[in-house]
């Protein structure tokens, strides 16, 4: 027989065998009455055989959720010899038998095998029924020289039993059947429940992980770009302090003013994560219009760089701005890192009919693979959460190219902007 899908607690093992007991204690009590008052008349079977017989029936319900096919097929071939032989007791039996039906239904794993095990068990119950019946009211018309017909009083009461029993059986295989449903419909309820619990807990680490990830580019393109200006001014004023020291002291000016904008930058970030607003147009207080400062600054940083901003301007997403002021950032950065002492740059802003394009280009040395690390990956990031493309690599007369192109119809990724 199949065993249960659901595993069985401790309380629901105590709650059977308690049952069990119960059903034998009725059944002593109810064996021990009927007995008495000669439920079967002279034919009645000793009480003995009774006892037996309740013992039967009750010890199998306590496993009544671990072999439920079992226990109801022990507890309906007992039942129905009980009935044969006479035994003095009927309303425990009843009480068992309808518990284990009820069992099969409700705990058998297996549906088809419960629906088989069953229906074979109450046709067989209704075809000893109607056997009995029509044996019964065929001795009892000739004991009483009547003819059995739909007249017969007997006949009407046996007719009386047979549709009390389609109740009882009907009612057995019904609430098992609602039993087993409800059963799976808390166990699905549960599983999506843990499901759903999963995912929050996946999606909380997936946001913390982006987090991370956009903490650690922050820091990584407000660190980089003014670092690296300020190495670069910081050697030409040492290589010019004896010369010109008018010129080194302007020179170091620069670092200075380099250094309070990476603080100023650190504080804004800063501000931003212990913030909870989330709106993506607080994310930062730069743009656009920042670049025109940044195309200075990448200047004093020996980098000459020019800006040129093609096409009329227009209204751009604030996340945008703040992306694509990043990627120019780092690409410059990378320019004075690797492209040499004697390279330029150009950085041109194009607005078309619909979308907005930057273009960073620089002469210098020639590269012969896109240069691996944190900055392309990050500029590729920002890029495509504002709803754009990236194109990052080298040019055949030496230098490098990036080019970012942002739909401006197209929804930027609020959780790809920086903070």
């Amino acid at each position: 027989m199949a065993a249960p899908s659901r595993a069985l607690t401790p309380r629901q093992r105590q709650a059977d065998a308690l049952l069990a007991l119960v059903v034998f204690v009725s059944g002593v009590i109810s064996a021990a009455l009927s007995a008495i008052s000669e439920l079967y008349g002279e034919e009645q079977a000793p009480l003995w055989q009774a006892l037996v017989y309740i013992a039967v029936i009750a010890a199998p319900l306590a496993f009544r959720r671990v072999w439920p096919a079992s226990v109801a097929v022990i507890v309906c071939v007992a039942y129905f010899l009980a009935v044969t032989m006479r035994l003095p007791e009927l309303y425990a039996g009843n009480i068992a038998m309808f518990i284990a039906l009820y069992s099969v239904g409700a705990w058998m794993s297996n549906r088809r095998a419960a629906m088989i095990v069953r229906v074979a068990i109450i046709t067989g119950m209704f075809i000893w029924l109607l056997v009995s019946v029509y044996r019964d009211a065929i001795e009892t018309a000739r004991d009483e020289e009547i003819i059995a017909g739909a007249l017969s009083p007997y006949l009407a009461y046996m007719v009386l039993n047979l549709m009390i029993n389609v109740l009882y059986f009907a009612g057995a295989y019904f609430f098992g059947e609602h039993a087993w449903r409800s059963a799976m419909q808390r166990q699905a309820l549960e599983q999506r429940t843990a499901d759903l619990e999963r995912e929050r807990e996946v999606t909380a680490a997936q946001a913390v992980a982006l987090d991370r990830v956009r903490i650690a580019r922050e820091l990584h393109d407000v660190v980089a770009h003014h670092v690296s200006v300020m190495g670069v001014q910081a050697g030409a004023a040492r290589m010019i302090v004896d010369q010109d020291p008018a010129a080194s002291k302007e020179i170091l000016g620069g670092v200075e003013q380099s250094a309070r904008e990476a603080i100023d930058e650190l504080h804004h970030l800063l501000e931003t994560l212990r913030s909870s607003d989330t709106e993506a147009e607080d994310a930062s207080t730069l743009g656009l219009s920042d670049i025109p400062a940044l195309i200075e600054a990448s200047s004093a940083a020996g980098l000459a760089t020019r800006f040129t901003v093609i096409g009329e301007e227009r209204d751009v997403p604030s996340v945008v701005q703040v992306n694509l002021y990043r990627i120019a950032q780092e690409a410059l950065t990378n320019a004075r890192r690797h492209a040499g002492p004697p390279a330029t740059a150009d950085v041109r802003l194009r607005y078309t009919d619909g979308a907005i394009e930057l273009d960073v280009v620089n002469t210098g040395r020639h590269a012969l693979s896109p240069r691996p690390g944190m900055g392309q990956l990050g500029m590729r990031e920002r890029a495509i959460a504002s709803g754009g493309t990236l194109e990052s690599g080298p040019r055949e007369q030496g230098g490098w190219r990036v080019r970012a192109r942002v739909p401006l119809h197209a929804p930027a990724l609020i959780g790809g902007a920086g903070a």
